[in-house]
C-alpha cells in the first residue's frame, strides 16, 4: 500500500472494527422493516415483500449475492460491514489529489464517527451507499473523470433515485457555467441515464409510466411539497431512526444535538476559506452538493430519519475538514479542540448505544412474532397481514399483504381468497381489535413481543359474502 494511502485505510479500518463490535454483535438475528423489503427481493427462499413506488432496487442487488448462498443474517451484516469500510476508503480516496492525504482521511474520519454512520454500515439501507457515491461523484468531477463519473452517478441513482438528480443538478450547473467543465456534461447524463433505467423500465412496467410513479411515491411520501422540516429534522438527528411523527421514542436531547446546529456555520466558514484561498471549486462545490442533496428531507416531506441527511453530512466532511485543518492551532486552542473532540465522540457513541439497544429490541420482536406463527402452526407457504406484516412476514417464511396504507398490495377479497389455501394471520397491536372479515379467526397472544396478537384464519378458509 502507498504511504499516502496508510491514514484513510486506519480510519475504514477503525470504521470496520465499530460496526463489528458495536452493531454487528447486537443486530446480528433480525432485520428491521425496511431491510426486509429490500432483502427479501431477491432472496431464493422468502416470498418478495411489496416494494412501494419511493424505493430504489439498489440495495436490493447490493444483498443479493449475500442472500443466495446464505440465510445467516449476521454473515449478511458482516458483509456489509466489509462493504462499506471497503466503499468509504474507495470513496475518499478520490478527494486525496485534492485536498491533501490527511486531510481526506480527516474527512473520511469525521464522516465514519457520526452515529448514524456507523450504525448504518452493516444494515441494507440504501442511505449510506447513496452518500459514498456522491463523494466519489464530486470527487472524479473535479478530477475530470469520465467513465468513474459515470460509475458514480450510477451507482447513487441506482440506489435513490431522486437523490441522483438532486446530486446531478448543481454539477451540471456549474459545467454550464464554466467553460473548462462542460467535457463532464455527457458523462454526467450517461451515468444518469444509466442509473435511472431500471427504476424507469419499472415505473412502467408497474404504475403505468415515470409521471404516475412519482405521483404515487408522493402520495406515500405524504403528500411531497413545501414543508419547512428543519425542526423535526434537528429533533431526529438523534433518533427515533423514524421520526413519523416524532412524538415517540427517547427524549429529545438538544445538549447531544448541538453539533448539527454548528455545523451550517462551519460550512460557510469552509466555504469563505475556499474562496479566500483561490480553491473555491474543492470547496464550494461539495456545498452546493450538500445543500443541494437536502433540500428534499429538510423542504418537501413532513417527517425525518437521521440517515436521510447521510449524503450531505459525507459532502460536509470535506471541506469542513479543510477548515480545520487551516486553523491556526496555538496551544490553548489546540487543547479546546481535543475537548470539544472527545465529547462529540463520547456524545456520537452514547446515542449510538441507544439506538442500537433500541433496533435490536425491536427486532428481537419481530423474530419472536415470527417464531410464535410457526408455533401456531403459520408455516411456508403462508400469508401475513396486518401491522408489521412486511418483517414478521419475512422472518416467518411468509408472503406479506395489507389492504390499506402506503404498503397496500391486495385487497381484502384477494386476501380472503389466499386465506382460504393456505395458512393466514392477522396481527393486532395490543389492545386492537381485527377488522371484521377477521372476528372469527382464532386469537393467538405472541410471546416477547409486548402483547401482539396473531388472529389465524380456519383452514380451509370457507368465503362468506362480504360484510361492512
Amino acid at each position: 500500500m502507498p504511504p499516502g494511502d496508510r491514514w484513510l485505510a486506519t480510519v475504514a479500518a477503525l470504521y470496520f472494527l465499530a460496526q463489528l463490535t458495536l452493531v454487528v454483535t447486537r443486530l446480528g438475528h433480525g432485520l428491521g422493516w425496511d431491510e426486509a423489503v429490500y432483502v427479501s427481493q431477491y432472496d431464493p427462499r422468502e416470498p418478495a415483500a411489496f416494494f412501494s413506488a419511493p424505493r430504489s432496487r439498489g440495495t436490493s442487488l447490493l444483498t443479493a449475492p449475500f442472500v443466495a448462498v446464505t440465510d445467516s443474517t449476521v454473515a449478511l451484516r458482516i458483509g456489509l460491514a466489509v462493504l462499506s469500510s471497503a466503499a468509504l476508503y474507495g470513496a475518499f480516496r478520490v478527494w486525496r489529489p485534492l485536498v491533501g492525504t490527511r486531510t481526506t482521511a480527516f474527512a473520511a474520519l469525521l464522516f465514519a464517527s457520526l452515529w448514524i454512520t456507523v450504525l448504518s454500515g452493516p444494515m441494507a439501507m440504501p442511505n449510506l451507499w447513496v452518500a459514498l457515491g456522491a463523494v466519489g461523484t464530486v470527487g472524479w468531477f473535479l478530477r475530470g473523470g469520465r467513465w468513474q463519473l459515470a460509475l458514480c452517478v450510477a451507482v447513487v441513482a441506482l440506489f435513490r433515485a431522486p437523490d441522483a438528480v438532486w446530486l446531478v443538478l448543481p454539477l451540471a450547473a456549474y459545467a454550464l457555467a464554466v467553460r473548462d467543465r462542460r467535457r463532464a456534461l455527457p458523462y454526467l447524463a450517461a451515468g444518469l441515464a444509466a442509473g435511472l433505467a431500471q427504476w424507469v423500465v419499472e415505473a412502467y412496467v408497474r404504475w403505468g409510466g415515470v409521471t404516475e410513479r412519482l405521483r404515487v411515491s408522493s402520495a406515500t411520501e405524504g403528500d411531497m411539497g413545501l414543508h419547512l422540516n428543519l425542526g423535526t429534522a434537528w429533533r431526529a438527528v438523534n433518533g427515533p431512526l423514524l421520526c413519523r411523527p416524532c412524538t415517540a421514542g427517547a427524549p429529545f436531547q438538544p445538549g447531544l444535538a448541538l453539533w448539527w446546529l454548528a455545523l451550517p456555520l462551519l460550512a460557510a466558514a469552509a466555504g469563505y476559506v475556499a474562496v479566500r484561498d483561490r480553491r473555491a471549486a474543492p470547496g464550494l462545490v461539495p456545498l452546493a452538493c450538500a445543500v443541494a442533496l437536502s433540500v428534499p428531507y429538510l423542504l418537501l416531506i413532513g417527517y425525518s430519519a437521521p440517515r436521510f441527511l447521510l449524503p450531505t453530512y459525507a459532502l460536509l466532511s470535506l471541506p469542513v475538514a479543510v477548515l480545520l485543518r487551516r486553523l491556526r492551532r496555538p496551544r490553548p486552542l489546540a487543547v479546546a479542540a481535543v475537548t470539544v473532540a472527545a465529547l462529540q465522540l463520547a456524545s456520537q457513541y452514547t446515542v449510538l448505544h441507544r439506538q442500537v439497544a433500541s433496533t435490536a429490541a425491536t427486532d428481537a420482536r419481530y423474530v419472536a412474532a415470527a417464531r410464535g406463527l410457526r408455533t401456531m402452526g403459520v408455516t411456508p407457504p403462508c400469508l401475513v397481514t396486518g401491522p408489521r406484516a412486511l418483517p414478521i412476514g419475512y422472518a416467518a417464511g411468509c408472503a406479506s399483504a395489507q389492504t390499506k396504507g402506503n404498503n397496500a398490495s391486495t385487497t381484502r377479497a384477494a386476501l380472503l381468497r389466499r386465506a382460504a389455501r393456505i395458512p393466514t394471520a392477522l396481527l393486532t397491536e395490543p389492545g386492537h381489535r381485527p377488522p371484521a372479515y377477521a372476528r372469527d379467526w382464532t386469537p393467538y397472544e405472541l410471546p416477547h413481543t409486548s402483547g401482539w396478537t396473531a388472529w389465524k384464519a380456519p383452514v380451509p378458509y370457507r368465503l362468506r359474502p362480504l360484510g361492512p
